[in-house]
C-alpha cells in the first residue's frame, strides 16, 4: 500500500512539473538563457545597431534600401 501511495504522489508530482514547464515556454525566446540574442534576419540587426547608436540615420537608410534591393543612390521617404 505504501508503494503505491508514493508512485501516485510521484505521477502527481510529475504531471505538475510537467504542465509548470509548458506554461514557461509560451513566452518569446523560450529555452534561451538570459541575455542571449537570437538573429531573425539582416535587417533586424541593422535596426538594433540603428537603436544603439552605431550608424546614423542616413547610413541605415542607405543600407536598408540596400538590403530590400533598391537602385543606388534611391532614398527612402
Amino acid at each position: 500500500m505504501s508503494i503505491s501511495l508514493f508512485l501516485f504522489l510521484a505521477l502527481l508530482f510529475v504531471i505538475a512539473l510537467l504542465i509548470v514547464r509548458a506554461l514557461g515556454r509560451s513566452g518569446p525566446g523560450h529555452g534561451e538563457p538570459p541575455g542571449s540574442r537570437r538573429v531573425s534576419g539582416p535587417e533586424q540587426i541593422l535596426a538594433e545597431r540603428y537603436a544603439r547608436g552605431e550608424i546614423d540615420e542616413e547610413e541605415y537608410r542607405r543600407r536598408l534600401a540596400t538590403l530590400r534591393g533598391a537602385p543606388p543612390g534611391w532614398r527612402s521617404p
